[in-house]
């Protein structure tokens, strides 16, 4: 008879995203996986390939949270304003960012051609940028509008999570300054 199974693939990515906020992705190891599930490390390769293929996993699941929380604001009726919707989405991005930066710094970089998000997840989270891109600029250029507001709030957040800004003043301050000005172009531009 077959032994019991003594984690699951949930346990895993919960147990590896856990490593990844504390400890970051140079410690999340598959021997660190087991000690924190309870098994030992040839027993993660019932459900995982690969280290590469378990940063897939947590970068989905991230992503996955990431789109369910976007998709949230662009749902609420408080934000009817496409403009003002656009600025909801960049201050969410923003918030998710400062809860879990490892896991979102995996959605925009990578360590490995196998680690990548696949297109259709990377659709499924851009999908709520995408409609409020729409309806400021038009359908023609809300693929345009989206990298625009995508670029600027990944910059911006990544250069706030590095400890980059350092000259003073109100870093609140300078993102909403920053998204409110996009906006204002997207509503303005032809």
């Amino acid at each position: 008879m077959p032994t019991p199974d003594r984690t699951s693939l949930d346990d895993i990515v919960r147990a590896g995203r856990d490593i990844l906020e504390s400890d970051g992705l140079a410690r999340l190891t598959m021997q660190a996986v087991a000690d924190r599930v309870g098994v030992r490390a040839p027993s993660l390769y019932k459900r995982v390939r690969s280290r590469d293929h378990l940063v897939l996993l947590l970068t989905e699941d991230t992503a996955r949270d990431l789109g369910e929380r976007l998709e949230t604001v662009a749902r609420e009726e408080s934000a009817l304003d496409p403009a003002q919707r656009l600025a909801d989405l960049a201050r969410a991005l923003r918030a998710f960012a400062h809860e879990r930066p490892a896991g979102y710094r995996l959605i925009f970089a990578a360590p490995s051609e196998e680690a990548r998000l696949p297109d259709e997840t990377i659709a499924r989270v851009s999908a709520p940028l995408l409609a409020v891109a729409a309806e400021l600029v038009g359908a023609d250029a809300a693929l345009e509008a989206a990298r625009t507001v995508t670029a600027w709030a990944t910059g911006f957040i990544g250069m706030e999570l590095a400890g980059s800004f350092r000259l003073g003043g109100d870093v609140d301050a300078a993102f909403e300054y920053g998204i409110a000005r996009i906006a204002t172009a997207l509503v303005a531009s032809p």
